[in-house]
């Protein structure tokens, strides 16, 4: 109690800095400063209270969670379903994918009065939690109103362990406060263990990010993406990229172009305050772009840029091969499994710790190309790494497709956790 109670305190103290942490972030995206009274807890009206929470974070958490929200839609047709998340881009992928099926609002800076402010707002009868979110304050205020707590998709790093054992009089009361812990793998299950969880309330069910599924809306928007799109053209789409992964890439593709002139770039930035940026630097290494947002079609350029939210899944069905960004520096990379849906052959960096135990499993399938670790720092040895991996496979389309059809076979084998996730929800709910 002590550590909650100095938690509360430092938090209240840091809310002027994080209010301007806020501000700062939205001179680059001005998504940022809007909507700040869902930051302090003031829920949008109009809502309905008594339903159920399900916090997701970013546009990644979403698509993750996506399967399981839909499953709770349909069992849950009388509750209202709110789903809150803490970036602009999480936020916009909610809109597009539920629209006003479930409400919606950011989760709130985790300090006493704004919390006490969301739940007495919405007095939901569960909230539900995903992966390494852990909230202390909102936890233990839940506990206190009787709300049952439920985390799903509990994912603990090694990494991330030795970081919450630091603080575990803070961190373990609230892993305790939750009625049960689904973990993803045997190896999260055990650093839950580790950090003091339970393990009466603790078990393992699987990975949310394997079941994936083709909806109508993903169809709709490849559809409308291939009318912009050349039929005579090998496409090359490297997704959610981050600062110095573009350098890699386009040094890469200076070498694919000499063997593949006709190869198109799609590049997919991570983060839209950054698109404007990824097309001047694609300029100035003297390649011809086209944005996704012009609405025009690709014809000799060298590189698409897909600035828009909410497609990225439909633009893996019209790629020849996929490479997923963030895994070639500390960022420890993203989902390689949304690829692996279309049964895309997918090439990823050296750094993949985002996604330990699937990679282990797509590498035991031989499901996906991971580049080595460059032996002499830069993005020079990287790039060369890449090109060789793309030549490779732009080459040898029998081998691309049998790494495709074998990422399928991973994620289609691996598929049920939404199911046992739901299960688990309905026995909070009943009780």
């Amino acid at each position: 109690m002590r550590a909650l109670l100095l938690y509360r305190i430092i938090f209240l103290l840091l809310l002027p800095i994080l209010l301007l942490a806020l501000f700062i972030r939205s001179i680059s995206n001005t998504q940022y400063r809007q909507r700040l009274n869902e930051r302090l807890g003031f829920f949008p009206k109009p809502f309905t209270q008594g339903g159920i929470v399900v916090h997701a974070a970013s546009v990644g958490e979403v698509i993750a969670l996506t399967p399981f929200i839909e499953k709770l839609l349909t069992q849950y047709t009388l509750l209202p379903i709110t789903v809150t998340t803490f970036t602009p881009t999480g936020s916009a992928q909610v809109h597009k994918q539920f629209g006003s099926r479930v409400q919606h609002s950011f989760l709130p800076i985790d300090i006493w009065p704004c919390t006490q402010l969301f739940l007495s707002r919405l007095q939901p009868r569960l909230v539900i939690f995903m992966e390494t979110e852990l909230w202390p304050n909102l936890i233990a205020m839940c506990t206190q109103k009787n709300i049952k707590l439920l985390l799903i998709n509990g994912r603990l790093s090694r990494q991330s362990l030795k970081s919450y054992q630091k603080i575990t009089p803070l961190i373990t009361p609230a892993l305790n406060r939750f009625d049960k812990i689904l973990c993803q793998s045997h190896e999260s299950y055990e650093h839950f263990i580790q950090l003091g969880a339970q393990n009466h309330r603790t078990e393992i069910s699987g990975n949310l990010k394997f079941d994936l599924s083709v909806n109508q809306t993903a169809l709709n928007n490849a559809a409308q993406l291939q009318q912009l799109l050349p039929s005579n053209r090998s496409i090359w789409l490297v997704a959610s990229t981050h600062e110095g992964d573009e350098a890699i890439v386009l040094s890469a593709f200076k070498k694919l172009k000499a063997q593949f002139p006709q190869l198109l770039l799609v590049l997919v930035p991570r983060h839209p305050e950054r698109f404007n940026s990824v097309a001047s630097l694609c300029k100035s290494h003297y390649f011809t772009l086209v944005k996704r947002s012009e609405k025009v079609q690709v014809t000799t350029e060298d590189i698409w840029l897909l600035d828009t939210l909410g497609e990225l899944m439909a633009a893996f069905s019209l790629a020849d091969i996929v490479t997923m960004g963030g895994s070639f520096s500390h960022i420890g990379g993203h989902n390689p499994l949304e690829p692996a849906l279309f049964k895309k052959p997918i090439i990823v960096g050296h750094n993949m710790s985002n996604f330990t135990e699937i990679m282990q499993q797509l590498q035991q399938e031989q499901a996906v190309a991971q580049l080595p670790s460059p032996t002499t720092c830069g993005e020079n040895k990287s790039a060369q790494l890449l090109a060789k991996k793309v030549n490779l496979l732009l080459k040898d389309q029998p081998k691309a497709e049998l790494l495709g059809n074998n990422a399928h076979k991973v994620v289609l084998a691996n598929q049920g956790a939404s199911a046992k996730a739901l299960a688990q929800t309905q026995t909070l709910i009943s009780s």
